[in-house]
Formats: structure tokens, sequence, C-alpha cells
């Protein structure tokens, strides 16, 4: 789990933020309706697709070994585990497809709306018997942090951990940290998914 980088995105988190609307006046003799409520921040701070491809130059079906071809030319050796199922279905200029995704989304909530804490939720699925190689995990992180302090001068938030621990953070933007409370919480959801795939050659 990438904790780094999920502390040094809360801060990023709460800077993106959606403008306050005001209510639209109403006629003279009825009471002016009270101002609506900003929404709080939430959003995705980032998200990437990566893939490459490599194809298969050598298969040692004894041994197990594999040595795959970069689109660079470059060489990668290895041993295929035994839980890679379906091995002897790959030949000598199979085109192996690897597909790497990762997310990383914020919500902040009002006090008393959850709990501060952590958990992790993952998966996996991999090809039938019979089938070419390939399969696919995802691993899903959420921490939920209380907003401890805010600073506006400063421009920092510190942050509580579910196990207690402060993290002080520089916000981009900080004038929007008057849409968030001390007490408020933020939770981040941090996705990780990996797919792999093995297919035969596109003939031409």
């Amino acid at each position: 789990m990438k904790i780094r980088m999920i502390q040094a995105s809360l801060g990023a988190a709460l800077c993106i933020a959606a403008g306050i609307t005001g209510c639209a006046a109403k006629h003279h003799e009825e009471a002016a309706a009270p101002e609506a409520a900003a929404p709080l921040p939430s959003g995705t701070v980032g998200a990437q697709t990566v893939s490459a491809t490599a194809v298969v130059k050598a298969i040692d079906q004894k041994t197990r070994h594999v040595t795959l071809q970069r689109a660079d030319g470059s060489l990668v050796k290895f041993r295929a585990g035994d839980n890679v199922r379906n091995l002897a279905q790959v030949k000598v200029g199979d085109v192996v497809t690897v597909t790497y995704y990762e997310a990383l989304a914020y919500q902040v909530m009002k006090a008393g709306s959850a709990q501060p804490g952590a958990e992790i939720a993952a998966g996996a699925d991999r090809a039938k018997l019979g089938d070419m190689p390939g399969g696919a995990a995802a691993q899903v992180t959420t921490i939920t942090a209380t907003i401890a302090a805010i600073d506006k001068a400063a421009g920092t938030v510190t942050l509580r951990g579910p196990e207690g621990g402060l993290n002080t953070i520089k916000v981009r933007y900080p004038e929007k940290l008057n849409q968030v409370s001390v007490g408020d919480l933020v939770q981040i959801t941090y996705t990780e998914a990996l797919g792999i795939s093995v297919e035969k050659p596109t003939t031409k």
C-alpha cells in the first residue's frame, strides 16, 4: 500500500472544491431563503492506465523458463510459477500484454457520518483450464482520517490517521480550506488493478 502517496494526496484532495451556490432572490413579501451550503470536496485526484506488450522469444515447458522481448528490443527472462495456468498453450511468437491501472479518489464527510479506519479489499481471477494464460487482480485500499487542525494562515491541514498519527500537509489552494472544518473526515480510496493476457500474433 502506497501510504506516502496517500498521505501526500490528502492535502491536494482538500484543495479541489466546488463553488458556493447562493439562493435566488424571492418576492419581497417572502422571507429570504438561507444560502445553500457548499458541497463538501470530493472527486478523483488522479488516475492512470499503463499498458505494455512483449513477444515470447523462448519458452521451456519443462523448466517453465520464459524469455520475453519488449518493444525496445530488450529481453526479460523469468520462471513462470506453478500458479500460472495453461503455460503449455504458450508458443514462441505469442504476444503478452500487461495493463496496470491506479486511481486515487477522495471524499470529505462531516464529523459523525463515518468512523476513522482503514480497510483493504482484494480479488483475483485467472484463465480457465485450456484457455490461453491470463488473469487479473485488483486491490482497493480505503483510509478514513480526521481533520485535527486547520491553519488558514499557513495553508496547512493536519490529519489524524486511524491509528492516531498526525500528518500536517501544505494544501495547494488554501482558500478552499474555508469549506472544511476540524472534525470533518477525509476518506481516501486508492485502487490498483493488474491484468495480463497472452494472445496469438496477428496474421498479416
